[in-house]
C-alpha cells in the first residue's frame, strides 16, 4: 500500500513538474542487486559455516541435556529428596543455558551477516552514486522497499532543521 501511494506521488510529482523541467530518475530492485554480486557467495559460504559450528554447539547441548534427563529418570526413585532437588535444578540450569545459548547464537549470526555484508553494501552505493550521477538522475528509488538508495545532492536540501522549527513552534 504505501509503495502505491509511494509511487503515486512520485508520479504527481513528476507530472506536475514536466511543464517545468523533466526529471530523470532510476529505479532498481536493491536486494537482487545485492545478491547478484560475485561476493554475496563467498558472504553466504561464510555464514553457513558459522551456522554450522554453532548448529554443532547446540546439538552437543541438546545431548548433554537428554543425558542427564536420562540418569535423571533412572535414578529418581532411588534418590534422596536432596540429590533429586539438585538434579532438577542442573536440569533446569542445563535447559536455561542451552536456550541463552540458542538466542546468543542467532544473535551473533546476525551481526555476523551486518558485518560481512557491509563492505558489499559500501560497493553497491557507491556503484548507485556512480551512476545516479554519471546519469543525470535526480533520484533512484528501489521499487521492493519503496527507498531512495540515490538522491542527487544538487536536488535534495536538508529538511531537519525546517521540520524541528515546525515542531517547535507549530503553525
Amino acid at each position: 500500500m504505501k509503495r502505491n501511494i509511494l509511487l503515486l506521488l512520485l508520479s504527481l510529482a513528476a507530472l506536475a513538474m514536466s511543464a517545468q523541467s523533466t526529471i530523470k530518475y532510476g529505479r532498481l530492485d536493491y536486494d537482487s542487486l545485492l545478491t547478484s554480486m560475485p561476493e554475496y557467495t563467498q558472504v553466504q559460504e561464510r555464514l553457513n559455516a558459522l551456522r554450522m559450528q554453532y548448529n554443532k554447539e547446540a546439538a552437543y547441548n541438546e545431548a548433554n541435556f537428554k543425558r542427564l534427563f536420562a540418569d535423571f529418570l533412572q535414578g529418581q526413585k532411588d534418590f534422596p529428596q536432596n540429590i533429586l532437588l539438585k538434579r532438577q535444578r542442573d536440569l533446569q540450569e542445563q535447559m536455561e543455558r542451552s536456550i541463552a545459548f540458542r538466542h546468543q547464537a542467532d544473535s551473533l549470526l546476525r551481526c555476523a551477516e551486518d558485518e560481512l555484508l557491509k563492505p558489499l553494501r559500501q560497493q553497491l552505493a557507491a556503484a548507485l552514486r556512480a551512476v545516479g550521477l554519471e546519469r543525470g538522475y535526480e533520484y533512484i528509488f528501489d521499487l521492493d522497499t519503496g527507498t531512495f538508495p540515490f538522491v542527487h545532492p544538487s536536488v535534495a536540501e536538508d529538511a531537519t532543521p525546517y521540520v524541528t522549527e515546525k515542531l517547535r513552534y507549530g503553525d
